[in-house]
């Protein structure tokens, strides 16, 4: 295969595909083995980190405001950290203003706090119409926003990558770090989504 065969795809990307591709044609990878890894890290164990930042950070105003200030170091004290989440900064959405982040040369990501990036983030059509349209994108995410709300749209870089943190949700007054942070979702942290509202009787 050939850099030319997928023009949108990295040297890092094209060789991982390759190699991909050898190790399930000499049977040494199960594909659907392999997928259900890539969901785990892609939705499940990744995300998570993020999520108990988030939940520190609106259970805990001083870590807040050093997560706003140093998101790097804020992080890491938290044990989360390594390649593509050396350099981070952190996003507040409020009242009046909500971030989104894109990449829109290719797909960085902070792996540390997020996982693997979703197949959508990396897709050509999000990342044109996150910059035109991000109103657009938010509502095929199905996120209305008040139109006096402000959307700012971040783009990564490989020297920068940016964290979503997003708006509590109300009635979650008096809810544990762990409790909260079953509320933060991956894309709520991306900025194409919000975080859940609290299920009728939840434990606090």
């Amino acid at each position: 295969m050939s850099g030319n065969d997928h023009p949108s795809l990295s040297d890092v990307e094209l060789r991982v595909r390759s190699l991909e591709s050898l190790l399930v044609e000499k049977g040494l990878v199960d594909p659907a083995v392999l997928d259900v890894l890539i969901d785990t890290y892609e939705t499940k164990v990744g995300p998570r980190n993020g999520a108990r930042v988030v939940a520190r950070a609106w259970t805990d105003p001083e870590y807040r405001e050093r997560l706003l200030v140093d998101a790097g170091a804020a992080i890491a004290s938290l044990g989360y950290r390594g390649r593509q989440g050396e350099d981070m900064r952190v996003l507040e959405n409020t009242e009046r203003i909500h971030n989104m982040v894109v990449c829109t040369l290719c797909s960085c990501y902070p792996w540390p706090v997020l996982g693997l990036p979703p197949v959508w983030y990396k897709s050509a059509p999000y990342r044109a119409r996150a910059v035109r349209d991000p109103r657009g994108v938010l509502a095929d995410f199905g996120v209305e926003l008040p139109v006096e709300t402000e959307v700012r749209v971040w783009d990564s870089t490989s020297e920068l990558r940016y964290l979503v943190l997003p708006r509590r949700p109300p009635g979650t007054e008096g809810m544990c770090e762990e409790a909260l942070a079953s509320l933060v979702t991956r894309d709520s942290m991306i900025g194409a989504g919000l975080a859940r509202a609290p299920e009728p009787g939840s434990p606090a």
